[in-house]
């Protein structure tokens, strides 16, 4: 009987992971899907590393392949690499395959199409090199897939091409880099099943936007993947949360062209239809499907996994096509953050883009349109371009930072520029802006590709991590860790830096009223009847992302927008849009102006703000808080608003509503389906609950947090919130001012407590002091009995 490691032919159902010597990366990994999971493979067989050496042998290919490879001088010589590339691949395609090897070929084909009950079946034949694939290196993509092959004869030759294509000039110079000899690498061939792709992509199990492993992405194009890994399309790009795979990001492209299946074989491109262009790619069930495969795969593997699916358009079937190690994260330590540097804000981004590999770095832009004048980019330039295929490896290895108009997160040039460790920002059309027409050779730009912008000129200094300060000599300050965390209220971004440093766990409060009386100044209906309301955007993200990187990794949580009519009439602009209210507190405010037709333009530059801080600038510590609800219907409409803007409550993205109306507490069960927590502003609540106006001096000794109806209503939201799962923090200045008042409220089981900057040691340590009385009352049964009075 015929050893494993003498055959020629292994069927999928025979390998396994540990067989990459034997099969190549790719084929192993199919096998290790096949064999030992249930995740839906189309079925195959490989040819082996075997039938590859006796191939070259047979032919006498071996001496004169590494004599030519032994006339290269210079591997950065792109016409002398081309040159010596070209001439053994015209030698191996030219070859005669040897009989048997033909032969083993042709009848495993045929067997396939038996076990198909399929003549002539139609497949895939996919290079599988015995170096690709693993852990420490991303060989993926250097040699040739060929799809929609069918007949035996044709399948053979595709095998041989398949060989030929292990000395592309991207992957010869690949090795060299990664000091791979050539002579130890074996391409084998998967031939697969063709899946008749409606739709197809690529997806990871961490997000390699940033190595965040609690998360997976999926993008998708329409019909066949190949051109999201060649960068023609920008993909659906979705975000998926790992642990309960609710999608909380989702960005959805217009995809023009789309590659397919010719009926007798082969592939052609066509325009996609309009109407159908921008629409999804996949289902919302769809992309939650193929990310509980990522999630069991990477599970089965024990590492982040790089994987391709194809949605079979004929049963609507989706299948797992390829999967293999991450590279560009396994050894990655995470990047410092930024230090926030004022001066800065002289400077507006010129273009935006999808940040594909983080980094930054300055240089001169060099635009290039044509693959045939790469020869001319020079080491330390920034490369500007429509796509960067596989092809331009050798000018990428050389580029201070990459930008292109096409492409996705997981495009091929995308993976090996982060592996290179290369600043890359891909996809900028589909941002707005096309790199090729917005960039001119000779540009000096930097390149932020952490935050996915171009700015003009050299601002590395300005955006450089921060170093580390030397350490003190003197005995820091100690504070005892609590389990109510103690946050901070902050308005003003500009002191967010001096803030930061302080023991806070985060911003429970940003008020955004602060960036629209001191950097906006306008009403934003003005500014949208005057053309200008990417404006509101660009001051409202400036201002939230001082913020949350000074903070970061610490959470966020921004109030949106609370003015009352009066204070939005004092804007620029305002007197037009804005009503006389006699009482405007209790007037058009906080949730009901944002769904209001008159308003809901204005709201959705808000929403738009925020994404771009989550999404194009990856400050996705990041949540917000809907103000002054006062139904359950209104909130369901800023909730929905706010889906529509691509903002969706997650796991990695917390909607917080202020609890500031006696109706918040007495419908907190309802509330609750559209909301991750509360946080009480108790000036409101007071308020409302006492019917006192606080503005008004008459009556302003009758208000007081600590009255007993306000605890009451307090302990009450605790409970019935703590019930469905959700936090309750609060806001309003009541535990700054009275020590007692925070003692009830850790004794109602507060989550948090958020209080001005220079409250927040003093909080810290009456929180710890509450807390540990707390237990030792617990203990020892003899603790003071608090406010028995509370029960309803």
């Amino acid at each position: 009987m015929v050893k494993r490691e003498q055959k020629d032919v292994l069927w999928f159902d025979e390998l396994r992971r540990q067989d990459v010597d034997l099969v190549g990366g790719k084929s192993a990994s199919l096998g290790e899907l096949t064999s030992a999971t249930d995740i839906p493979v189309p079925y195959g067989f490989a040819t082996t590393a075997h039938a590859y050496r006796r191939f070259m042998e047979a032919t006498g290919l071996n001496q004169r392949v590494n004599q030519l490879l032994a006339e290269i001088k210079d591997y950065e010589n792109t016409d002398e690499l081309h040159t010596v590339c070209n001439q053994i691949r015209s030698l191996i395609i030219s070859a005669t395959m040897p009989e048997e090897l033909a032969m083993a070929i042709t009848t495993a084909y045929e067997q396939l199409a038996e076990k198909m009950d399929q003549p002539d079946p139609f497949v895939a034949v996919r290079s599988s090199a015995t170096a690709e694939d693993l852990p420490n290196a991303s060989f993926a993509g250097q040699q040739e897939t060929y799809l929609n092959v069918s007949g035996a004869a044709l399948v053979v030759k595709k095998v041989q091409e398949c060989y030929a294509s292990l000395f592309t000039d991207r992957a010869t110079y690949y090795r060299h880099k990664q000091h791979f000899p050539h002579e130890k690498v074996a391409l084998c061939a998967a031939i697969q099943m063709m899946v008749f792709s409606k739709a197809a992509g690529i997806m990871f199990s961490l997000n390699v936007a940033d190595g965040n492993d609690q998360q997976i992405v999926v993008d998708a194009i329409w019909g066949l993947g190949e051109y999201i890994v060649l960068g023609k399309v920008t993909p659906d790009h979705y975000v998926i949360n790992k642990p309960d795979l609710a999608i909380i990001d989702r960005a959805i492209t217009n995809k023009p062209v789309e590659l397919l299946q010719k009926p007798g074989g082969g592939t052609y491109e066509q325009t996609v239809p309009a109407a159908l262009a921008d629409q999804p790619a996949l289902s919302d069930d769809q992309v939650k499907e193929l990310a509980g495969y990522a999630k069991r795969i990477e599970q089965h593997y024990g590492c982040h996994m790089d994987m391709e699916f194809a949605l079979d358009g004929p049963t609507g079937r989706l299948w797992l096509v390829q999967a293999r190690p991450e590279t560009a994260w396994s050894n990655q330590q995470p990047a410092a953050p930024a230090e926030e540097n004022n001066s800065l804000e002289d400077h507006r981004p010129v273009l935006k883009g999808l940040p594909a590999s983080p980094g930054l770095a300055s240089g001169r832009a060099h635009v290039i349109a044509d693959p045939a004048d790469i020869d001319s980019f020079k080491s330390g330039e920034v490369l500007v371009t429509q796509m960067t295929s596989p092809d331009w490896v050798p000018a990428m290895k050389k580029a201070a930072a990459i930008v292109t108009d096409n492409g996705g997160m997981t495009c091929h040039a995308a993976i090996v520029s982060r592996e290179m460790q290369i600043p890359c920002l891909v996809g900028t059309a589909s941002c707005g802006q096309a790199a090729m027409t917005t960039l001119h050779d000779g540009d000096q730009v930097t390149v932020d590709a952490r935050n996915g912008v171009v700015y003009a000129g050299d601002l590395t200094k300005q955006l450089a991590p921060k170093e580390a300060a030397p350490a003190e000599q003197a005995v820091a300050e100690y504070f005892a860790p609590t389990a109510t965390q103690v946050m901070m209220n902050l308005g003003d971004p500009d002191l967010a830096q001096r803030y930061a440093a302080l023991p806070a766990d985060g911003i429970g409060l940003m008020r955004e009223e602060f960036i629209w009386t001191t950097a906006i100044h306008e009403h934003p209906l003005a500014l949208i009847k005057a053309g200008q309301p990417q404006k509101v955007v660009d001051f409202l993200a400036g201002g939230i992302a001082k913020v949350a990187r000074a903070m970061a990794p610490r959470p966020l949580t921004l109030r949106f927008s609370d003015f009352k009519s009066g204070e939005y009439r004092h804007l620029t602009g305002g007197e037009e849009f804005e009503p006389h209210e006699p009482a405007d507190l209790l007037g058009w405010r906080g949730a009901s102006r944002y769904y209001d037709p008159h308003f809901v333009e204005a709201f959705k530059l808000e929403l738009a703000a925020v994404k771009r801080v989550r999404n194009e600038m990856g400050l996705r510590n990041v949540n917000v808080m809907i103000p002054f609800v006062r139904t359950v219907a209104e909130l369901a409409r800023v909730t929905q608003l706010m889906n529509q803007a691509g903002l969706h409550r997650s796991a990695d993205f917390k909607v917080y509503m202020m609890a500031e109306i006696p109706a918040n507490i007495i419908l907190a069960d309802q509330f609750n389906q559209y909301v991750d927590g509360y946080s009480i502003g108790s000036n409101d609540l007071t308020m409302l609950v006492l019917g006192c106006d606080r503005n008004n001096d008459t009556v302003s000794a009758l208000f007081d947090e600590r009255n007993l109806a306000v605890k009451r209503a307090i302990s009450h939201l605790i409970t019935v919130a703590h019930r469905d799962g959700r936090t309750v923090s609060i806001c309003g200045q009541a535990p700054s001012e009275y020590p007692d008042f925070t003692n009830f409220l850790i004794r109602n089981g507060i989550d948090c407590v958020s209080v001005n900057p220079d409250m927040v040691k003093e909080t810290k340590r009456n929180v710890a002091h509450f807390e540990q009385r707390l237990l030792l009352d617990q203990a020892t049964g003899r603790g003071r009995t608090v406010d028995n009075d509370l029960a309803w």
